[in-house]
């Protein structure tokens, strides 16, 4: 059973910063790409940051410049640091990733955490 489980959210002023974790585990035989979505009430899911085994990444346009991920492969994890956070960045931020199951190594499916709620307030 292949899971992602994030950590590193909470309530932070405009202007600080946060850094977001998230970890795969489970029978994994290979990642592709990993990547931040994220969700504020009433609106669509959507893509935050992605970056792919070989380091290629693609930001949304409202957090370039701002927002930076990172991956370690050998740990099967991805970071999200965000900077100059706006009231804007509010929201739940889900880990999404491209996971090849060690039961299944020729199927690429896709995988979702739990979300952690990013909150920007004074």
């Amino acid at each position: 059973q292949v899971q992602l489980v994030e950590s590193g959210g909470g309530l932070v002023q405009p202007g600080g910063s946060l850094r977001l974790s998230c970890a795969a585990s489970g029978s994994i035989s290979s990642i592709y790409r990993m990547g931040w979505y994220r969700q504020a009430p009433g609106k669509q899911r959507d893509m935050v940051a992605q970056i792919t085994n070989g380091g290629s990444t693609n930001y949304a346009d409202s957090v370039k410049g701002r927002f930076t991920i990172s991956r370690d492969n050998a740990k099967n994890t991805v970071t999200l640091e965000m900077n100059s956070l706006k009231p804007e960045d509010a929201a739940v931020y889900y880990c999404n990733a491209d996971i090849r199951p060690s039961t299944t190594p020729t199927i690429l499916l896709n995988y979702w955490g739990q979300g952690t709620q990013v909150t920007v307030s004074s």
